[in-house]
């Protein structure tokens, strides 16, 4: 992910000593130190505080979010005058509903105290659908007499493009307009530098007896005991609703829900022993599905709110890798929809070389225009073998041949771009290099400037060759050789079985590093290696490119004190020159990043390391608000009584660090898939001390589904099938 500021740092260069800028957009826009309530549906995402409202000004992020652009800033809703009492904001175990419960707070007129605070409750009630923001504002008198209150909403857009609002400075904008009221409803809207018109339309009933550009007002009467209620809905495409709100909100509600219980429906479910990992749990399922989104090639997970609600090549395939046991129909969408979008030719200011796998898609005006070079942006070096992975593993899990064959010509386009445009000089590794200074500098999922670097500190210069993409390429050349074994393509299944060996045994005696005991970071331009203790190596387990006899240490070197802080294995161990934990990729833990190292671990026989990482990150989310793990976490080691430190900027929901929770319990629980023999298999089975027992239902197969209960007794795990569906096997390999 992009991290970092639009002023032109110095990075280094691709092919000489000389050091250039890199366009390098930073968060600076604080997240609050409570971090604000969020929700997606679609295109559409927003934040409020947790009074429900959005506050402009100076480094405010807050509002409400369409395609890449603000279309509300402030939102500030008053009672007589003066902001409401918070008593609590809750989001809905799954994130369908905001509700945010308030009170008034003492109101005084000329002096005098006229309302004791606490009796007039007020709840806000706010739900996402359609690229619409649907509130119900709802008033209760608990006092003995009748009150007349003043409600305000204050509201304004500013149309700011997302990358403004994360701190990119533009010496131009396009033309903002007079907003135009017309009885119930106000429009705003805004005349981009691309000519496009952009419009927010607010609707509001019952009407206002004061309604302006920027406020509307009600006076609102309500008897003892009595309730009344004030819908507002907010539009971003400029076309309002068809209904009147209030019949709107109930029936667009409705839908919203029937939505997500379509798009959740042939998921696997996860009930345990352990109550809090249940919330967990809960929270990860919902996280996922309110970050996928419908596309016309089936669902896609955009990759965080706030700053990357969007398609992005490498969080998508690794969020499907992830899920994959879950709920295989994302894995597909995922596949299809980056297949329709793989490059087909060069296009050095989009890093896109035929065949390439996208790195990111945009559609704010700063995009449109060039003014951020993400509009369809290639410049990762690891999407592209990792659809190759995903595309092998989607087979194995399901047996869907049919899929496959309709993907192999982009499977080849992939291949062929490792091949040819990734490995640039032809030793036989994959490097990266941005073909403009406009583009990411470093290409690999630690992209900050300063995330590949050497013993002694010194930024490497590229291209570079980064330890977990050969990984990558391995498991690409293993996964595709598996499908053209499928497919019965013998001499291409012989070739690719060639290849992924040849790449094994050159990717060890150049990488592995006897004396750190483990792999080094990357390879620079001059072929010097980065002999730094990286979790990146890590990622050389997951794919199975590693040596056995390598196994041991470099795992040893992962858990060593320097690296593992006791909530996660560091991105970059203490050790070493760079290291801090409060960086972005220096020294911090993610999630994402311990669930693909446990899948590791646990591939070459180390499952209890794995439920050690396991219950690292497990634990940390019981310190966090909604059970919700976040983008990262800063590197601190973990202390009695204390959780893990955050990192102020970190995307929360994010979608791989969502679902690292059920990857790692996959790991732990030893769980693949046989689909020509329709058997779901457990090898080796480990829970880790906090979950005794695991309940898995409706685990589907072509053959049929299942529902299993794994519980421990003693050190061992036993498996039992509560109900099966259709001719599937349950065996367990110890």
């Amino acid at each position: 992910m992009t991290e970092g500021t639009n002023l032109l740092e110095p990075q280094p260069a691709e092919f000489g000593t000389a050091r250039t800028p890199q366009f390098f957009i930073a968060a600076t826009a604080p997240l609050q130190e409570r971090r604000p309530r969020t929700q997606k549906y679609g295109d559409t995402f927003s934040m409020f505080d947790h009074n429900g409202d959005a506050l402009s000004g100076p480094g405010s992020s807050e509002g409400l979010y369409h395609r890449d652009m603000r279309h509300l800033s402030h939102f500030y809703m008053t009672i007589c005058g003066e902001r409401p009492l918070l008593l609590s904001s809750m989001l809905r175990d799954d994130n369908a509903l905001l509700v945010f419960d308030l009170a008034n707070p003492n109101l005084y007129e000329n002096g005098q105290l006229v309302l004791q605070h606490d009796l007039i409750h007020i709840r806000r009630t706010r739900f996402l659908w359609d690229a619409t923001c649907f509130e119900r504002i709802s008033l209760r008198n608990f006092d003995e007499v009748s009150r007349r209150v003043t409600i305000e909403l204050a509201f304004a857009a500013d149309f700011a493009d997302l990358f403004e609002v994360r701190g990119a400075r533009r010496p131009r904008r396009g033309t903002m307009h007079v907003p135009k009221v017309e009885g119930n409803r106000v429009t705003l809207s805004y005349t981009g530098l691309d000519d496009v018109v952009r419009r927010t339309v607010l609707r509001f009933d019952p009407a206002p007896v004061k309604l302006d550009g920027s406020h509307a007002t009600w006076k609102v009467d309500v008897k003892p005991g009595q309730s009344c209620q004030i819908f507002i809905d907010v539009t971003c495409s400029g076309d309002a609703p068809e209904f009147e709100p209030h019949r709107q909100f109930f029936s667009s509600l409705a839908e919203a829900r029937r939505a997500m219980r379509s798009l959740s429906g042939g998921a696997a479910s996860v009930t345990t022993s352990n109550d809090v990992f249940n919330e967990i749990v809960r929270r990860s399922v919902a996280d996922l599905y309110m970050l996928v989104t419908r596309t016309q090639e089936g669902p896609f997970p955009y990759a965080g709110i706030p700053w990357f609600s969007t398609a992005f090549g490498r969080d998508a395939l690794i969020t499907a890798m992830q899920t994959l046991w879950l709920d295989p129909a994302i894995a597909c969408g995922v596949l299809k929809h980056l297949a329709a979008n793989q490059a087909k030719e060069e296009d050095p200011v989009a890093d896109a070389e035929p065949g390439k796998i996208l790195h990111e898609l945009r559609y704010g005006e700063m995009a449109e225009l060039g003014e951020v070079p993400f509009r369809r942006y290639y410049g990762s070096v690891d999407s592209t073998p990792l659809f190759v992975m995903l595309a092998g593993a989607y087979l194995e899990r399901t047996g869907d041949l049919e899929t496959i064959k309709g993907l192999w010509p982009n499977i080849e386009a992939a291949l062929s771009w490792i091949s040819e445009h990734g490995d640039r000089d032809g030793d036989g590794f994959v490097e990266y290099g941005r073909r403009t200074m406009v583009g990411l500098a470093n290409q690999g999922w630690k992209d900050s400037y300063d995330a590949i670097f050497h013993a002694d500190g010194r930024l490497a210069i590229g291209p570079i060759a980064l330890c977990e993409v050969q990984a990558y390429v391995y498991g690409a050349l293993k996964a595709a050789a598996f499908m053209a074994s499928v497919m019965e393509m013998r001499e291409r299944f012989l070739v690719l079985e060639m290849a992924a060996e040849e790449l094994r045994e050159n990717f060890d005696s150049t990488f592995f590093d006897k004396e750190l005991g483990t792999y080094v970071l990357a390879l620079d331009g001059e072929k010097k290696p980065c002999r730094v203790r990286a979790s990146n190596a890590g990622h050389t387990l997951f794919t199975g490119i590693a040596f056995p006899e390598r196994a041991p240490s470099v795992v040893a070197t992962l858990m060593n004190s320097n690296s593992f802080s006791g909530w996660g294995i560091r991105t970059v161990a203490t050790t070493e020159k760079r290291y801090n934990p409060m960086s972005y990729h220096n020294g911090s833990v993610w999630p994402h990043d311990n669930a693909l190292i446990a899948a590791g671990f646990a591939r070459y026989g180390f499952r209890g390391e794995a439920a050690r990482v396991f219950e690292g990150v497990a634990m940390s989310s019981t310190y966090i608000d909604l059970r919700r793990l976040p983008e990262l976490f800063c590197g601190f080691p973990r202390q009695r009584s204390r959780g893990p430190t955050f990192y102020p900027v970190a995307c929360s929901p994010q979608a791989w660090a969502a679902v690292a929770p059920l990857s790692l319990l996959q790991s732990c629980l030893g769980m693949t898939f046989d689909c020509t023999e329709g058997a779901l298999l457990f090898h080796q089975p480990m829970l880790p001390e906090f979950l005794d027992e695991v309940m898995l239902r409706n685990i589907t197969l072509p053959q049929g589904k299942v529902d299993v209960l794994l519980r421990r007794i003693d050190t061992e795990v036993v498996v039992q099938v509560l109900q099966r569906v259709g001719n599937i096997r349950v065996t367990m390999t110890h």
